[in-house]
């Protein structure tokens, strides 16, 4: 007898779920934890919270939840117009940047055609991929980073998508801004470029992307960004992209109405004008980088020089001390899907929840696992 799940398409059953990091509330269960003495340092959130700005905007939203939200998300992207100098019309917006993702996915493949991606880069890339029954070309990394050379010589005339993440997620390399134009300059005009900016918020000045300036030159370009990391927003799930206007267009048409919370939409305007907070955020990120990866290197740990708000490091048993720093109440990421077995991500977190993180981590290591 068919079974009703045997007949959902193939792509659909081939999918493995992405893998968010352990909840607090999960592992205090697991493991008969107090949930006050649990530290997550596995999902890249801002260990400063929110904006105070944000904070204050979502309670006045809250006095109107009944109401259904701005679907065309006015007076946020008033905001980003004025903020970065956009025309309305490039502006997407995504229940977080994943959903931006999945939107060009959606709108640009189809059975037959193809995405092109990075070894080691973002997980959503090769699910959004097979949910729409196109095929992914995962490129070999180089130093853990993208090979743009390697990717742009996958593209084929049935590529209609390439990803890249910059800065990458989960490895934390970064594309020097000269080589990531050459290639776009070089990529052909029937192939979209999806630019993921989730971290450019923890980029040193010089670093920072001048993407947006590219999209006058580069109609086939679509930069997705996220309020979810610096901004502290994760929660409400918000994020938005760029592009031209006849791809935004073709994307927003298969935007599902009311995608973006009313509470989220207030919050990110409030964000967006707190930068006082981002610097300070930045700062903290700074301070906490090289205070993680400088234990590391006192416990002869190698690890992947990174531009996020995480870094990745090497481990023997990773698997087995990532369950000890589990039963320790201390949560990083396992990386094995991305095929780095022999690796573990932190993500940077307080000062105080560092040291704990290489305390635990010292203590680990020196018992077998």
């Amino acid at each position: 007898m068919t079974r009703l799940c045997d007949l959902a398409p193939s792509n659909i059953r081939a999918i493995a779920p992405y893998q968010p990091g352990k909840p607090i509330t999960e592992l205090a269960r697991e493991m008969n934890l107090n949930p006050e003495n649990i530290i997550k340092l596995a999902s890249n959130e801002n260990p400063l919270g929110v904006s105070p700005k944000a904070y204050e905007a979502m309670q006045e939203a809250l006095e109107d939840i009944a109401r259904y939200p701005d679907g065309n998300s006015f007076a946020l992207r008033d905001c980003l117009c004025r903020k970065f100098g956009l025309q309305p019309d490039q502006l997407i917006f995504g229940n977080g940047s994943n959903d931006i993702l999945e939107l060009a996915a959606r709108a640009f493949l189809t059975p037959g055609t193809e995405a092109v991606y990075s070894q080691h880069a973002f997980a959503v890339y090769p699910l959004v991929t097979l949910a729409t029954g196109a095929t992914g070309i995962s490129v070999p990394a180089r130093n853990f980073g993208h090979d743009l050379d390697a990717m742009l010589a996958a593209v084929r005339d049935k590529t209609r998508i390439v990803f890249i993440a910059n800065p990458n997620n989960p490895t934390g390399t970064l594309l020097a801004k000269a080589e990531l134009r050459a290639f776009l300059a070089k990529v052909p005009e029937h192939v979209l470029v999806v630019l993921d900016e989730a971290y450019d918020e923890y980029l040193p000045a010089e670093s920072k992307s001048e993407a947006l300036l590219w999209l006058k030159e580069f109609s086939n370009l679509l930069i997705s960004r996220t309020m979810s990391k610096a901004y502290g927003l994760a929660g409400l799930r918000i994020g938005y992209g760029v592009a031209a206007p006849e791809v935004a267009d073709l994307i927003n048409r298969v935007r599902q109405p009311f995608n973006v919370n009313s509470v989220a939409q207030a919050a990110a305007v409030a964000a967006l004008s707190d930068e006082d907070f981002v610097q300070r955020t930045y700062a903290l990120n700074q301070a906490g980088m090289a205070q993680i990866t400088q234990g590391l290197t006192s416990l002869g740990l190698d690890y992947i020089p990174s531009y996020g708000n995480f870094v990745s490091f090497h481990v023997t048993d990773a698997a087995g001390v990532y369950q000890q720093l589990l039963k320790a109440g201390v949560i990083v990421r396992p990386v094995a899907a991305y095929e780095m077995p022999d690796y573990l991500r932190v993500s940077i977190g307080l000062y105080a929840e560092n040291d704990r993180f290489l305390e635990v981590l010292e203590q680990v290591l020196k018992v077998p696992t």
